[in-house]
C-alpha cells in the first residue's frame, strides 16, 4: 500500500514551533508518520507504534493542509518515518519551496529529499552506515548515564561538519541535566538540545 509513497499512515499533524535541536523555535508545519519497531522503552509516542490504528491519508490531501498554513518548513517525524518511502511527499513540498527536516533513527533505507537530517541513533536498532556522513545533526536521548558512552561512538561516525547534540530524555530530565551540563562543559564538540515545546505547553 505504501511502496509508491502516495498515502501514508498519519497519526498528526499541525502548525507549531519546533522544539528540539538545531531548529529549535523556528515554525514548522509537524508531520508525524505512524508505524515503529525501534521499541525505545522510554519513548513518549509510543501510541504511534501501531501503523495500523492511524488513518491511511493521501499526501495529496497532508501537502494541501501545508499549503494552508503559513509554515515553510516541514519536520517529518514518527514512529519511524523511513519505514515508508518519503520521496513522493517530499517531491511535493520541495515543488512548493518549503524546507524539508527529517527526524530519524537511521535504521532503514533513506528515501526523500531532505534540507535537514537530523539523526537520532537507537542502540537496539542501529542506523543504517550511510546515513552517518550525510547527517546535519545528531542528537542523542539521554535516559542514563551510560548512554554518553553510545552518544560518544556515534559522534565518532558522523561528518565534521555534523553538530552533536545531547538530549536529557524527559521522563529522567530533572535525574539527568545536571551531568548532562557537567559532560558538555568538558566536551566541547556537544551542545544540549532540550524539549522546549515541553516546557512552553505547546504541542
Amino acid at each position: 500500500m505504501f511502496e509508491d509513497g502516495l498515502k501514508l499512515p498519519i497519526v498528526e499533524d499541525f502548525y507549531t514551533i519546533q522544539g528540539e535541536g538545531y531548529h529549535t523555535g523556528k515554525p514548522a508545519y509537524f508531520l508525524r508518520i505512524g508505524g515503529c519497531d525501534i521499541g525505545c522503552r522510554w519513548c513518549d509516542t509510543k501510541f504511534s507504534w501501531n501503523a495500523n490504528i492511524h488513518p491511511v491519508t493521501e499526501v495529496d490531501e497532508i501537502i494541501s493542509k501545508i499549503k494552508q498554513s503559513l509554515a515553510k518548513a516541514v519536520v517529518v517525524t514518527g514512529g519511524e518515518p523511513l519505514s515508508y518511502n518519503l520521496t513522493y511527499l517530499t517531491t511535493k513540498l520541495k515543488k512548493l519551496n518549503i524546507e524539508t527536516f527529517l527526524e530519524t533513527s537511521g535504521a532503514y533505507k533513506l528515501t526523500g529529499i531532505w534540507d535537514w537530517i537530523c539523526l537520532s541513533p537507537k542502540i537496539q536498532n542501529p542506523p543504517k552506515p550511510d546515513i552517518f556522513k550525510i547527517a546535519n545533526e545528531l542528537k542523542m536521548i539521554i535516559f542514563k548515564e551510560e548512554d554518553l558512552v553510545w552518544a560518544e561512538k556515534n559522534s565518532r561516525k558522523v561528518s565534521d561538519n555534523c553538530l552533536l547534540f545531547l538530549q536529557p530524555e524527559w521522563s529522567k530530565y530533572e535525574d539527568n541535566i545536571g551531568f548532562i551540563v557537567d559532560y558538555v562543559k568538558k566536551n566541547l564538540k556537544w551542545r544540549i538540545s532540550l524539549q522546549s515545546h515541553k516546557f512552553m505547553h505547546i504541542p
